[in-house]
């Protein structure tokens, strides 16, 4: 009998303990995508889009910080495609970010497995195609991170939670696009702007009076920096791209190329249809398009003109951009509050300056950083850099500060060592806004100003409470400087999020190294890993 006893007490504990295992994995979530051309008419004008599951802009990503994404992409269209998450760190696996120097292309009519975890993350981003100018016809979206249950949130839960995907759009196909800059010429101006994909007035936002809503807006555009705002109503802005900020209100902000932000707005005016207003900035002319904001009582539909919103003015945004600060007590995806790390109580133990130009090279126009144009490799880099695959690319092969001479062409490569903390100083010498984005990593914005930098330049930095995000503004004849641990092992893009510009060079890779060779800091090639290139008919691995 003690026996029968000692035995069931050692199932029931056994049984405990598995069912322990289970419920201490995150959770996953499955996504099946089938990517098309399909005909669009955002502008009244009927195109060739780029659909994910017949949808333009592609199904929303719904998540909770910590949750396993597994999206299957079937890619349906006649050329090879790739889809990138921005913002997304994919801590210790760039294997899945999805950009040519990490990832091989899915071919036409085959499927590639996205396993990636929004591990410690929250926030608003999106997605987007990364190859062959492809995010000029769509396939893009908005990925949400919510947090988990157990987190307290700064500000009670929203009635409503809506995504914008605002930005400029061409008429012309992507492939007529990409034939003018692979021709040596600039994109023309856009032709106009879009909201969720549709031109004016085009989307309608419905509201109950008296209650608050999330929008969360991102610039997924080509070119152009934009503005939003609502007529008639006050923006609370409560989130960054990941970071929770203090309240403050606006009655319009500056988004620039790729960025995203989280306001909440009341609808406390009286019940009818108001505008919600998208326009560019720096820009002439002009280019504005609206959505509507409909009160499911209202009395009357929108007229007369939409409020206008700032145009050229740089000082007004680089003043609203230095009035948005980190939330020191509000927890971030743990439940410790975001000020616990001290970023700017750390010493940077390396700076890089890296400056924009737009050199001729060969008789064509190329964009470059410190002077080097990069262009693709006939393999991606991560997986050269995995296999040992010689002559793919150069450790070095982009300096760490600008030369001031002139451009060239090289696959650029940064090399840089694990758990480092850095400054990066972004210069932009030329006359149009820049916005730059680094994969894998949250930055915190410590400075920006006109001018040039200079080391003295560090006595106005903010290192008590800036943001942190992961992707910047540099204005013209300005500087940016950002401070980022290096705590991601990986093979990490840092581009221009201007995509004419990316796409001419803008842009180089950034490896960051750690000799341990540990699942402990990066996990191994995924079994399912496509291979190309020099990499064709190697094996990832068994297990």
């Amino acid at each position: 009998m003690g026996d029968n006893r000692v035995l069931c007490s050692l199932l029931f504990f056994f049984f405990f303990f598995l069912v322990s295992c289970i419920n201490a994995e995150d959770p996953y979530r499955f996504f099946t995508w089938n990517v098309t051309y399909g005909d669009i008419y955002p502008l009244g004008v009927k195109q060739q889009g780029i659909l994910i599951n017949g949808q333009f802009p592609g199904p929303l990503i719904d998540s909770v910080s910590n949750d396993n994404l597994i999206i299957s992409v079937y890619n349906s269209l006649d050329e090879p495609f790739l889809i990138s998450w921005n913002g997304v760190q994919q801590r210790r696996n760039s294997w899945q970010d999805g950009v040519y120097g990490t990832n091989c292309p899915i071919p036409p009519g085959q499927n590639f497995t996205y396993v990636l975890q929004v591990k410690d993350q929250i926030g608003s981003f999106f997605y987007f195609p990364s190859l062959a100018f492809h995010k000029a016809a769509g396939g893009f979206g908005g990925i949400r991170i919510n947090s988990r249950p157990m987190i307290p949130v700064p500000f009670p839960p929203p009635a409503g939670d809506y995504t914008i995907l605002a930005g400029d759009w061409f008429k012309q196909n992507h492939t007529d696009l990409k034939a003018i800059l692979d021709s040596g010429h600039d994109l023309p101006f856009p032709d106009g702007l879009l909201i969720n994909g549709r031109g004016l007035n085009g989307y309608t936002f419905t509201v109950d009076q008296g209650k608050t809503y999330r929008f969360r807006i991102s610039n997924v555009g080509l070119t152009t920096s934009i503005n939003f705002r609502i007529a008639g109503h006050k923006m609370t802005l409560v989130e960054v791209e990941g970071s929770h900020t203090l309240q403050n209100t606006y009655s319009s902000l500056d988004i620039h190329l790729g960025q995203s932000y989280s306001v909440l707005v009341t609808a406390d005016q009286p019940p009818q249809d108001y505008y919600i207003v998208v326009s560019t900035r720096f820009t002439s002319p002009v280019l504005t398009t609206t959505a509507i904001l409909h009160y499911s009582n209202s009395a009357g539909q929108v007229s007369g003109p939409p409020p206008g919103g700032p145009t050229i003015e740089i000082d007004w945004s680089l003043n609203q951009a230095r009035s948005i600060r980190w939330n020191l007590t509000a927890s971030g995806p743990r439940p410790n509050p975001q000020g616990s790390y001290h970023y700017g109580l750390i010493n940077t133990t390396r700076t890089i300056r890296l400056a924009n130009n737009a050199p001729v090279i060969n008789g064509k126009q190329r964009y470059a950083v410190n002077s080097v144009s990069f262009i693709p490799a006939d393999t991606p880099l991560k997986i050269a850099d995995y296999y040992k695959i010689p002559g793919v690319f150069t450790l070095g092969s982009i300096p760490d500060n600008p030369t001031g001479g002139g451009g060239y062409l090289q696959t650029s490569v940064m090399a840089a060592d694990f758990r480092t903390f850095v400054e990066i100083v972004f210069e932009n010498w030329e006359d149009t806004i820049q916005s730059w984005h680094i994969d894998g990593y949250s930055f915190f914005v410590v400075g920006m100003d006109g001018g040039q930098w200079s080391p003295a330049s560090r006595d106005t930095y903010n290192l008590r409470d800036t943001v942190a995000r992961c992707t910047t503004q540099v204005y013209p004849k300005s500087w940016t400087a950002i401070y980022v641990a290096l705590d991601n092992v990986g093979m990490w893009n840092i581009r221009s999020e201007n995509w004419a510009r990316q796409y001419l060079g803008q842009q180089f890779y950034l490896r960051v190294y750690s000799p341990a060779n540990s699942w402990r800091d990066e996990y191994p090639i995924p079994k399912n890993a496509l291979l190309c290139g020099r990499a064709s008919g190697r094996r990832t691995r068994p297990l």
